[in-house]
């Protein structure tokens, strides 16, 4: 059995006899871009770039895995915000420039929601779902692809100026879960056209709506409403990908109906699967300490107690850093 099978079986519920390595978050590498003669800033405004970009790792490592778009603030962009590429040459993923509306009561004008009219800003969707085709005729035999997307209160965060956000989160409280569903559902419409345009799953990447940052509370409040929504809207499978210390909401997010979790390596993995009991768990390896900066036997000893722990798969903890070695990823792979 391929990679690629063993991979979709697990996510597809099936019984497994290992665990794969891959990722659904943002893995490239500079040394990958370098290969294909690409700068970081030029690929994420072209198809034919950005599925080269996308399908480098595999090509150089064996990770089955690619992940499109290469950013997160792709959705953002698509409802008007204007985005820095960085294209003075510095190794930085897209980020928004400035808030896009002052209040929540303001993200319901934003664009047509209705993607199917092409009504909306579309140029960047266009772009991505191309380049998920292009990789899919490439390498999609041997890889599956992750459409990534952020959950609805990071996009929120995003585009909306983070000091009124937290203010109407306490003085406005249904005005903000108001936002967030509308959201959600311009979220599943983008979801859908990755999914169409040939990725295997969604990843949705909730960065700043994680329980380890918003608190568990807050979570539960705003976040696990807005995710349950857009799960269930999503095709399936979907991987929920949350960062920082989750512990004390392992129960919450055992409720959004994703498919899998995955976590980071502020996580205790023994934990997390007592918890998630019936949810894959995907994780935990430390993208920084360990597969950015560690030596070969490190990535290899992760990989033994991320196994030994339960988990479902071998994941990065988060998006990979770029300037990644390679031989660390092909031993994480191994």
């Amino acid at each position: 059995m391929s990679q690629r099978q063993a991979i979709l079986d697990l996510l597809s519920g099936k019984q497994t006899d290992k665990q794969p390595a891959f990722s659904g978050l943002i893995h490239i590498t500079e040394e990958g871009l370098n290969k294909e003669g690409l700068s970081l800033h030029e690929i994420h405004q072209d198809a034919k770039k950005m599925a080269k970009a996308a399908a480098s790792t595999f090509k150089l490592t064996g990770m089955p895995s690619a992940t499109l778009p290469l950013d997160l603030c792709s959705p953002a962009e698509m409802l008007g915000a204007e985005l820095n590429y960085f294209e003075g040459g510095e190794l930085m993923f897209p980020q928004v420039k400035r808030a896009l509306v002052e209040s929540v009561k303001e993200i319901q004008g934003l664009g047509n929601w209705e993607l199917g009219t092409r009504g909306l800003e579309t140029s960047k969707l266009d772009i991505i779902c191309e380049a998920i085709g292009l990789v899919k005729e490439d390498i999609g035999k041997d890889v599956v692809i992750s459409g990534m997307m952020p959950g609805a209160y990071t996009l929120l965060l995003y585009i909306c100026n983070p000091k009124n956000l937290f203010i109407e989160m306490k003085k406005e409280p249904q005005a903000v879960l108001d936002a967030l569903f509308h959201l959600s559902s311009f979220l599943a419409k983008i979801g859908d056209e990755y999914k169409n345009a040939g990725a295997d799953f969604i990843t949705i990447h909730d960065m700043g709506g994680s329980p380890g940052f918003i608190g568990p509370a807050k979570y539960e409040q705003f976040v696990l409403p807005a995710e349950k929504v857009l799960i269930e809207k999503l095709s399936k499978p979907v991987v929920l990908s949350v960062c920082g210390d989750v512990t004390n909401g392992l129960h919450l997010l055992s409720q959004t109906g994703a498919d899998a979790i995955s976590i980071d390596q502020t996580v205790d993995l023994v934990k997390a699967r007592e918890v998630l009991k019936d949810t894959l768990l995907f994780g935990n390896l430390d993208p920084v300490e360990t597969i950015w900066r560690g030596e070969n036997a490190q990535v290899a000893e992760a990989v033994i107690r991320a196994k030994e722990a339960g988990v479902d798969a071998v994941w990065p903890g988060c998006d990979l850093v770029i300037q990644t070695p390679i031989e660390n990823i092909q031993t994480l792979v191994k």
